[in-house]
This record gives structure tokens, sequence and C-alpha cells, in this order.
């Protein structure tokens, strides 16, 4: 016999009573804990005690760190937009640098914000409706963990159709590139 199925005195077994809500993923709880398995992943990776250890060091500006985490973040967006949006082929890591000496100065410590190369079917406002969710989410949850700054962004989502790969248009160039490929993240 089923377990949610309950009879109440009358002998009439009433589901409606122990049947949970339904539930439709959104941004908030897709990205809910994102963050924390992104800490705990970055204390395995840096053999740190703890994910808190992981946290003080991104706070401290720990390239190392910040590298790890938001690698793992990285992962849990592309597999999020996967699931939650059917159009979707890929998504990518790629590295962005608006110029080499921004590197060599210190100047992007923070590597924010996240770079994902969105490869899709085709281009829909739901799919910019749903990174602009995750966004604002991941906002929220960063500031809160890693510090008071006011953050803009965390992720930057280009998306790219076939017709873009295909004639090698734009940031579409890079999925195909020689020297600077993106780290394909997921996959359909």
């Amino acid at each position: 016999m089923n377990s949610f199925l309950q009879q109440d005195r009358t002998g009439v077994k009433d589901l409606a009573a122990v049947t949970p809500p339904l539930h439709l993923p959104d941004a908030s709880s897709t990205i809910q804990g994102a963050l924390a398995k992104a800490l705990d992943y970055c204390a395995r990776k840096l053999n740190l005690l703890s994910p808190q250890e992981s946290l003080e060091k991104m706070r401290e500006g720990d390239g190392k760190a910040l590298e790890y985490c938001h690698y793992q973040l990285a992962l849990h967006v592309a597999e999020a937009l996967g699931a939650l949006d059917s159009h979707v082929r890929s998504v990518s890591l790629y590295e962005f640098e608006a110029t080499p000496e921004d590197r060599a100065f210190g100047e992007n410590s923070e590597s924010l914000p996240i770079h994902l190369l969105v490869w899709v079917d085709r281009k829909t406002s739901a799919l910019s409706a749903l990174v602009a969710a995750l966004d604002r989410a991941l906002v929220k949850d960063y500031a809160a963990m890693v510090g008071p700054r006011r953050l803009g962004h965390v992720l930057d989502v280009q998306v790219v159709d076939d017709k873009d790969v295909e004639g090698r248009r734009g940031i579409a160039a890079l999925l195909n590139s020689l020297h600077n490929r993106p780290i394909q993240l997921w996959k359909r």
C-alpha cells in the first residue's frame, strides 16, 4: 500500500491531505546552496579544513580560492540553464580580459563577472529572463556571504545561436578557437 494514502474515519482514502504541493524550480531555489557547494568544493581542492576557510580566503582575494569557487558556480549555473531551458545546446566558461595589463597589475583579482557562452537552438526572451533571474539570485547570495560590497553582476552570459557559430560571428568564434577555446561545462 502506498504510504501517501491515509484513511480517515469513514475509511475513505485522502490523498490530497498528504500530497506535498507542486513546486516548480525558480531561480532562487535553483541557486540556493550553490555558493555553499562552491565553497565546499574550494575547500577540498585547496586542502582546507572547512568551507569557512574557503570563504575567508575569498574575502582576502586569494586567486586560487576565487578561481575554484567561481568555476563551481559556473558549473552549477550551466546545469541549471540546461535543465530549465530546452533550447540550450551547450554552456561554456571563457576567460575575458579587457587588457593584458589588467591581470599583470592585479586589477582583475576577483575575476567577476563569471563569463559564460551559451549556445542555443534559438534565442528567446525566456532565456534572457532566466539568466537575469539567476544572476540576481547569485548577486544576493554572493554579496551576503563573501562581503558587503556592492555587486552589479556575478554572471556575464553571452548567448549565440547556430547561425552565429556557423558564421563564426562575434563571441561565437571562441567555440572553434585554437588558442582561446572556452571550457565546456554542460552539453545536451
